[in-house]
């Protein structure tokens, strides 16, 4: 998606509490800060991303002739609100925390410091593509973590919620440790690396399993064939004849089950390859998998050698959102706080200070912006004048193994599928509840 075509995405209620900024010359600097309110039950950690996105669209945002138009045709806004759209660019600074950070409750994802007519316009965009992404990063790395090793390549843009999600959904799994992607859009956006076998249909276009077999391995001799059309282990012995018959010039890589009991067919499968001589042909299973299925046949003991997963981690089936929230913690060089029941907000600037013990991460310190304490600080800047302080992220794969090495380093509990017992301790630092709660006596008094 093009930026200069997004200025109209944004709730209509931005708009309106801009015209009223402006009727009362309020455009002091302000802060919000976007975080996650509660780790959803089946979440130990989240894992942030979409951070690229962001970036990449607030350099970029510009409303055209058209956006104009529209939006003085609703008979709304003053002609003062849209000049100031008319030459809108945002000049503020972000401070966030990298892509691929194991993130926890009520920890900043990202903060945004600017005027607050611009901090305020570019709410519903920031809380989409981190939330999106964020969503679909931390289904992934469950999904990873499931395959012990065992490379996961993303099946799911078919089914995933529009052409942009299932883009942004190949990087972030990416990000996460998924090893490539069948979306080769996304591999020439991104670079990730793209992957793919056959379908059903190429099988039953032809006369037989066998004839489809052959032709498909005379054009792509390292291919992965699909043996489950008609029935499993017959397709894994036509395999079988097939290599017998090609000889030294059999080369397939793998056999691919798509349904069925795979620990069963996985492990009939392998014996039937490995009587065959054909003991360096692996096993790629796919056919609506998450991770607990993954999990359950690991230990279980079958002996597949990938997996390939769609809808379920495509569309995080079982924790499609998040309590992702955008509020304003300061205005005017004033702390600002929120005291709904159970939605308070955190005010001023912070900073997150992580803890280990070790190689493993503890315990983490969220903390004012400008407080000094043990562990290492998360948060950095990466806008500042409306401009990156660093090149955009081209290149995935230093992000790839960041996320890799923090993960790594949470308690093996902590990274495990299952609910952590205890939860990742978070702590808020002594000066910043103390500034929380003299702004509620103010609010009060």
């Amino acid at each position: 998606m093009l930026n200069d075509k997004l200025a109209l995405f944004t709730d209509f209620y931005e708009l309106k509490m801009l015209q009223a900024y402006f009727e009362d010359s309020m455009a002091e600097d302000a802060v919000f800060s976007l975080f996650v309110r509660r780790l959803p039950v089946r979440r130990n950690f989240l894992l942030a991303c979409g951070l690229d996105s962001v970036l990449e669209y607030l350099e970029n945002l510009r409303f055209g002739d058209n956006d104009i138009a529209f939006l003085a045709s609703l008979g709304q806004f003053s002609d003062r609100l849209l000049s100031w759209l008319r030459n809108f660019r945002f000049t503020g600074e972000i401070y966030a925390v990298p892509e691929g950070t194991p993130i926890f409750p009520n920890e900043p994802i990202l903060e945004v410091v600017a005027p607050l007519p611009q901090a305020q316009l570019v709410e519903t965009f920031i809380m989409n593509q981190i939330h999106v992404q964020t969503v679909l990063a931390s289904k992934a790395q469950r999904v990873v973590t499931a395959a012990e090793g065992r490379p996961v390549v993303d099946f799911g843009a078919r089914r995933m919620h529009g052409i942009d999600a299932a883009l942004k959904a190949a990087r972030a799994f990416y990000i996460a440790g998924v090893a490539a992607t069948s979306n080769v859009l996304a591999g020439r956006l991104y670079g990730v690396p793209v992957a793919g076998t056959m379908a059903h249909s190429y099988i039953q276009a032809h006369e037989n399993e066998a004839s489809a077999f052959r032709a498909f391995v005379r054009l792509y001799p390292e291919t992965i064939l699909l043996v489950d059309t008609y029935d499993t282990l017959a397709g894994v012995r036509k395999v079988i004849e097939l290599a017998k018959s090609l000889g030294k010039d059999f080369r397939v890589k793998a056999v691919r089950l798509d349904s069925g009991d795979l620990l069963s067919l996985s492990r009939d499968t392998r014996q039937l390859l490995d009587e065959a001589g054909l003991d360096k042909v692996e096993i790629f299973a796919s056919g609506g998998l998450d991770e607990d299925t993954i999990s359950e046949l690991l230990s279980s003991g079958a002996p597949i050698n990938g997996f390939g997963v769609g809808t379920s981690m495509g569309v995080s089936s079982d924790v499609p959102d998040l309590d992702i929230a955008y509020k304003l913690c300061e205005y005017a060089g004033k702390g600002r706080i929120k005291l709904s029941t159970g939605k308070p907000v955190l005010p001023s600037r912070k900073q997150i200070f992580r803890i280990a013990e070790g190689d493993h991460d503890i315990r983490d310190v969220i903390a004012r912006a400008d407080e000094h304490l043990p562990g290492r600080p998360l948060l950095a800047p990466v806008m500042r004048n409306g401009m990156r302080l660093s090149a955009g992220g081209a290149d995935l794969d230093p992000l790839r193994a960041y996320a890799k090495n923090q993960i790594t380093r949470l308690p093996d509990h902590i990274r495990a599928i299952a609910p952590a017992e205890p939860p990742y301790p978070v702590e808020v630092s002594q000066k910043l509840f103390q500034s929380q709660e003299k702004l509620r006596e103010e609010v009060f008094s």
